[in-house]
């Protein structure tokens, strides 16, 4: 984000002596990406970042993938995962938002998650790639390094790669997060932006959207740094799909940052900001755009005035996406071109390249003469094949493939 921001105390130039009141320096760490060539902060911490007391393995939950072979799309009841009420539930209460996350879907570009979540999660830094997490209900606060974020319903918080954080729910009901993943970095299109980075006038939101860190909580635990405060870690290397865990013991509570600097930092925007772009006849799903990454994207169909020709067709047409997999995680209303599907809220849709796909029978004649769309969803489409996690596995419906055809032969 080239959104400059400053929080908390730092000097008046940078790389230079910053001192508490007693005249101990602070220590000046550089978060950049791209090797000190592109968006960075400059953190200004009590306690030298690089400490560690100890590390062991995180044995991470199944990150395996099996191919979507022979190939066809595929409903999956994310709901099923984690049974039960919008209530802490005695078989999934004590899982948290970071090492409760179940694997859907992946590739060597993207993993999509979910998971429900009653606890609060440990130190958390991804060192493979960003993540957006789109809360899909509950409310929380996202603990960062930078600042506090208070989180919910509807909100993608964009989290860069190693920033330390964790998830703490608030309230009676659980956080639901469909966590996704990248090996890269997630960033507003760049047809949205000017060449300096600033939101351009025909973007469906802009800066003012964006809700930013607190500014920075310094954590007294003194207590607990005597036992040493555990951060994990998922990082490249040995396990499925080249993706392994380490839990660091650090000397130091890390939210120790008493300012910060730069264009580099969590923020979260909500879907209900998005301002949908709308035409006479159908609009394709870059009109929908939201996020991208390295080979993938992030969109979202929102409520929204729908196509106004006289002779519209507003549901879309029949679509082979050759060069991509779509992903479609439905969260509200009630998506037009699936009635009768059987899909509903907490439902993903796979339309993986290779299969033309389109609305139901009959959805095109029952959204003729329609002014307005009541639907919520989020779709990733990536530009690699997608594979089948454990989670995915576990809940596909086996029935989705032949809906067109009236059911399988």
């Amino acid at each position: 984000m080239a959104h400059y921001q400053q929080r908390g105390h730092i000097p008046p130039k940078r790389h230079t002596q910053h001192r508490d009141g007693e005249g101990n320096l602070y220590y000046e760490e550089l978060m950049g990406e791209e090797g000190f060539s592109s968006d960075s902060s400059l953190l200004y911490h009590r306690h030298i970042p690089s400490a560690v007391k100890d590390v062991r393995i995180w044995e991470l939950p199944d990150h395996g993938t099996t191919p979507n072979h022979p190939l066809r799309p595929m409903h999956l009841g994310l709901h099923d995962l984690f049974p039960g009420e919008d209530r802490l539930s005695s078989t999934w209460g004590a899982n948290d938002a970071v090492t409760g996350r179940r694997l859907v879907l992946g590739n060597g570009d993207v993993r999509l998650h979910y998971a429900v979540a009653g606890e609060t999660s440990p130190l958390y830094r991804n060192a493979i790639g960003d993540e957006c997490v789109y809360v899909e209900s509950g409310t929380g606060v996202v603990e960062t390094v930078f600042g506090d974020l208070m989180v919910g319903e509807g909100d993608y918080v964009v989290i860069p790669r190693a920033t330390t954080h964790r998830w703490v729910p608030v309230g009676d009901a659980p956080l639901r997060v469909y966590a996704i993943e990248a090996n890269s970095h997630i960033a507003p299109p760049k047809r949205y932006l000017s060449r300096f980075g600033q939101f351009l006038e025909h973007a469906p939101y802009c800066e003012r959207d964006l809700r930013l860190p607190t500014d920075p909580q310094t954590v007294d635990a003194t207590e607990a740094e005597a036992q040493g405060i555990e951060v994990y870690i998922k990082h490249r290397g040995p396990g499925a799909g080249g993706i392994a865990g380490s839990v660091h013991v650090l000397p130091h509570h890390p939210f120790d940052v008493v300012g910060w600097d730069g264009c580099l930092y969590p923020y979260v925007f909500n879907i209900a900001d998005y301002m949908p772009i709308t035409g006479k006849v159908h609009q394709p799903p870059p009109a929908h755009q939201v996020f991208e990454g390295n080979n993938f994207v992030i969109c979202n169909f929102v409520p929204r005035k729908v196509d106004y020709h006289e002779l519209a067709v507003p549901v879309p047409y029949y679509h082979s996406n050759v060069d991509s997999d779509e992903v479609m995680f439905y969260v509200g209303g009630d998506y037009e071109a699936r009635k009768g599907s059987g899909i509903g809220i907490g439902s993903i849709t796979l339309h993986p390249g290779g299969h033309a796909h389109g609305p139901q029978p009959g959805a095109m004649e029952r959204s003729l003469g329609a002014e307005f769309f009541d639907e919520l969803a989020v779709m990733v489409d990536t530009f690699r094949p997608l594979e089948v996690g454990e989670a995915g596995a576990t809940v596909d419906d086996g029935k989705y493939a032949w809906t067109w055809a009236g059911g399988r032969q």
